[in-house]
């Protein structure tokens, strides 16, 4: 069974920084899907940032030119930087991973909150 336990959430003002972090149980290698999503109070989970095939990313552009996934083989994790914060990305967090290719992908972790203040 695939665990994977999202990490890095908290509270921060407008214009802050955050680094959330998710922490397979196994070998990231053998997930062709891989990515993040988000759900505010009252909104549908919506997708974020995630690893398209060859190794590319696709983010909402919301959020492009200021969140940037990447992912480290060598500690089975993937990474959502995020900078310029704004109230609006207020929501949980959610890491996401597949054998398969398409989203949503099979796995979820429990999601971690984060908050930007105003």
């Amino acid at each position: 069974q695939v665990q994977l336990v999202e990490s890095g959430g908290g509270l921060v003002q407008a214009g802050g920084s955050l680094r959330l972090s998710c922490v397979a149980s196994g070998s990231i290698q053998s997930f062709n899907a891989m990515g993040w999503y988000r759900q505010a109070p009252g909104k549908q989970r919506e997708l974020v940032a995630v690893f398209t095939t060859g190794g590319r990313t696709t983010l909402i552009g919301s959020v492009k030119g200021r969140f940037t996934i990447s992912r480290d083989f060598d500690k089975n994790t993937m990474y959502l930087q995020m900078n310029s914060l704004k109230p609006d990305d207020t929501a949980v967090y959610y890491c996401n991973a597949g054998v398969g290719s398409s989203y949503p992908a099979d796995y979820w972790g429990q999601g971690t909150q984060v908050t930007v203040s105003s």
